[in-house]
């Protein structure tokens, strides 16, 4: 919902999107870290609690599902903070120091950590039938599935700025 009025406002405003592909890359750096590292910070914790606290509460709807899920994100949430700890520690100072070029195995890691978190999107995605919310579903199972959807395509994005902008620009700086 709150993505859904972002979006509407950022199209009201008639800004375009920076062209990522062409700004500096300490820029596209900064970008990342602001719009994508630091929610993940905020969010990962506060999704692990909702995910717990649906599967406690109702584990007796659907336990295997439910069990899997929260296994299935934490997961992915312990992988995404070790990923972006390596990136904000190791990855974007070489990149931000003009050694990007030198970065090829870095780049190769953070690559394949990006398929692993694919993977397990993929897994929440087939686990909650496409986030369709069950009908015996309370508020806050309602918004974990919703705010799980909202990470997915968070991830996306941000992967895409990497994998496909990032990425292949600093190495071949």
């Amino acid at each position: 919902m709150v993505l859904g009025e972002i979006r509407t406002e950022l199209e009201r405003s008639g800004a375009p999107e920076p062209r990522w592909d062409e700004a500096p890359l300490g820029d596209l750096i900064t970008h990342i870290l602001a719009v994508y590292h630091q929610p993940l910070h905020e969010e990962l914790p506060q999704l692990e609690a909702m995910a717990r606290k649906v599967a406690d509460v109702h584990r007796d709807k659907a336990p295997e599902m439910l069990s899997e899920l929260l296994a299935v994100y934490v997961g992915l949430k312990e992988e995404l903070e070790t990923h972006m700890a390596k990136e904000e520690q190791i990855l974007f100072p070489m990149i931000r120091s003009g050694q990007g070029a030198m970065a090829e195995g870095p780049v190769f890691v953070m690559q394949g950590e990006h398929e692993d978190a694919g993977n397990a999107l993929r897994r929440l995605r087939s686990l909650t039938n496409d986030y369709t919310v069950p009908q015996e579903a309370c508020n806050t199972w309602r918004a974990l599935w919703h705010r799980l959807e909202a990470l997915e395509e968070s991830l996306h994005r941000h992967i895409h700025l990497e994998n496909n902008i990032l990425f292949p620009r600093a190495l071949a700086s």
